[in-house]
């Protein structure tokens, strides 16, 4: 796998690079150049030597002949000696006749040289090579000398070019150190350009990061140069850009999500898959559910109701609003009704479904009550009508001449009109308290406890003295509450009432109030007959009675705890109730302190 490098690495490796290289190559030339300079020089040198060589050996032999060798031998030596220069002088036949470093009578005969069959031609002949007779390399000019047109003979200087190498290599060490030095020089400036080029690229980089981890605030400074400043402008601008989309976005999502806190009803919305993509609080607390483990779930591993399952793929399908013919009912025992609608992204394409649940418990429970209500309002109001009907047709067919029936059933016909008299009334009272909290024209003020329980006491005193019961009150006279004192009577008679009515003779109720629990206690107390566990819950309804044949044998219109119920709500107070069966009933009212 490619390693990625540093841009500086990836800068300063090629510059140094090029540069060694660079050097390496003007090096090469350099000594290249150098060396031919020189030895062209050199050549030149012994060619001038050549010359004065030839006019001084002119004046000894002008023939150029073997006849005077031994004397053109000498001057070889002679001259030779003096300026440290080999000469060689050799005939058109190759014959060596004279040579300033060795006997000319053991030389080779140097016909076959290259330089000097080049001076043979009449040209200055040079070579370099290396010398068999003197076992080192040496330079070779080979100068013709003329005589009427023809070569008379040729003379040759050499020089050893080891003497060449040494001024060479010390020109080459010096090419070598200055090289070094401009390497070292060139290294330097070669990291400290890459470094001025990487640096507005590093701080990019740290921008670009900064930009990636949410810092969109941050701006970049304007390098020098205009590309850069280019590409810092282009990426400055991209951020004010992005952080005001993300600023936008982040500000509707957060109203989105507001909206979808906030709504009563619940909102889950799902993909074509039927998977959920997205839900609020109310879905959650009312499914029971944490959307961060559901999420891209299936919405039937979530919610188990086949027929929602079914009204979400008809949306998806049919890709229209749908509001549900049914209600559905959840295992937390409420009651929905749910309304679909597709859901569609930017350009219009359906991607899933969104479904809005309402709570229809509330108004189920209400519709309940109410069907309750009815029948039991037209039952309770049937069997007194029935009954007076009855007794009053048999009147007509001739009872009334028998004073006796007569009576009895007139008496008859009187309670059930009493009876009907006195549901009406419960039912006046009862609609007359909501209308008025409704209206909100109950007004509060400060009352004393006791004085409530004392006139609610005196008003059962008479129909518990019928049955020889005592009514006992204990009441702290500074207690005290905001309500009305005409509601909480009513409310507490009502409970006296009953407490007298399901009593034996000759027991006893009694009548208690005090503070508990930053609340005022109000506690009536009898050792009745009690009432069973299972109808405890359920004693506050409308026209709920636990023994229909006993309460209407005492008068009861199955009211006068629900209107007890909705006396102590309007005094945002509560009711509660323990009972054992024929040990007697606690019945509580709870007011909040002033």
């Amino acid at each position: 796998m490619f390693k990625s490098r540093k841009l500086i690495w990836q800068l300063y490796r090629p510059y140094l690079l090029i540069m060694v290289m660079s050097l390496l190559l003007v090096a090469l030339y350099a000594s290249n150049f150098l060396k031919h300079l020189y030895l062209g020089q050199i050549a030149d040198l012994l060619n001038e030597k050549a010359l004065l060589f030839e006019k001084t050996l002119s004046r000894v032999d002008p023939d150029m002949s073997d006849v005077n060798a031994n004397e053109v031998d000498k001057v070889c030596k002679e001259i030779g000696y003096l300026i440290s220069t080999r000469f060689t002088v050799i005939l058109p036949n190759g014959t060596v006749i004279g040579d300033s470093h060795e006997d000319p009578k053991k030389m080779d005969n140097h016909a076959l040289r290259p330089e000097i069959q080049t001076a043979f031609d009449g040209i200055v002949g040079i070579n370099t090579r290396f010398s068999k007779t003197l076992n080192t390399e040496y330079m070779y000019v080979a100068l013709p000398v003329m005589k009427k047109g023809k070569v008379k003979a040729v003379i040759r200087t050499s020089m050893p070019t080891s003497d060449i190498d040494k001024t060479l290599n010390k020109i080459y060490y010096k090419i070598f150190l200055g090289g070094i030095v401009i390497a070292i020089i060139s290294a330097f400036f070669s990291f400290a350009i890459s470094s001025r080029i990487n640096r507005p690229i590093n701080e990019m980089k740290h921008g670009a990061a900064r930009f990636a981890n949410g810092d969109l605030d941050f701006r970049l400074d304007v390098p020098s140069s205009e590309e850069m400043d280019a590409l810092a402008d282009a990426m400055n601008n991209m951020a004010a850009q992005l952080n005001e989309r993300i600023k936008t976005i982040t500000s509707q999502r957060n109203e989105l999500e507001a909206v979808l806190s906030s709504m009563v009803e619940a909102v889950v919305a799902v993909d074509s898959n039927e998977c959920i993509i997205e839900c609020n609080q109310a879905a959650e607390s009312l499914f029971g559910i944490d959307f961060k483990k559901v999420r891209g779930g299936k919405i039937q591993d979530t919610i188990n109701n086949a027929y929602l399952h079914h009204f979400i793929s008809n949306i998806i399908k049919s890709g229209a609003t749908i509001d549900s013919d049914n209600i559905l009912q959840i295992g937390s025992g409420q009651f929905l009704q749910a309304h679909g609608t597709p859901l569609k992204d930017s350009d219009g394409d359906s991607i899933g479904a969104l479904i809005v649940f309402n709570d229809v418990t509330r108004l189920k429970t209400l519709e309940n009550i109410r069907r309750d209500f009815v029948a039991n309002v037209s039952h309770e109001l049937k069997t007194p009508i029935t009954s007076i009907k009855g007794f009053v047709e048999t009147l007509k067919d001739g009872a009334v001449n028998d004073p006796d029936n007569a009576n009895r059933f007139l008496d008859i016909i009187l309670k059930h009109a009493d009876r009907l008299n006195a549901i009406i009334e419960d039912l006046l009272s009862l609609s007359r308290v909501e209308q008025e909290t409704e209206n909100e024209e109950i007004t509060f003020s400060k009352i004393y406890v006791k004085d409530v329980l004392s006139n609610s006491l005196f008003m059962c005193q008479n129909k518990a003295e019928e049955k020889d019961i005592i009514l006992s009150l204990e009441c702290d006279d500074t207690i005290y509450v905001k309500g009305t004192s005409e509601l909480l009577e009513q409310a507490v008679v009502n409970l006296i009432d009953n407490a007298i009515k399901y009593s034996d003779t000759g027991g006893r109720v009694n009548v208690e109030a005090k503070h508990k629990n930053k609340e005022v206690e109000i506690k009536i107390e009898d050792w009745g007959t009690g009432i069973p566990t299972e109808h405890l819950s359920r004693i506050f309804e409308r026209f709920y009675r636990v023994d229909k044949a006993r309460s209407r044998e005492l008068g009861g219109t199955g009211l006068g705890l629900a209107i007890v119920k909705h006396i102590v709500q309007i005094h945002n107070g509560r009711t509660s109730v323990e009972s054992i069966v024929g040990k007697g009933s606690r019945f509580y009212i709870y007011l909040p302190l002033v």
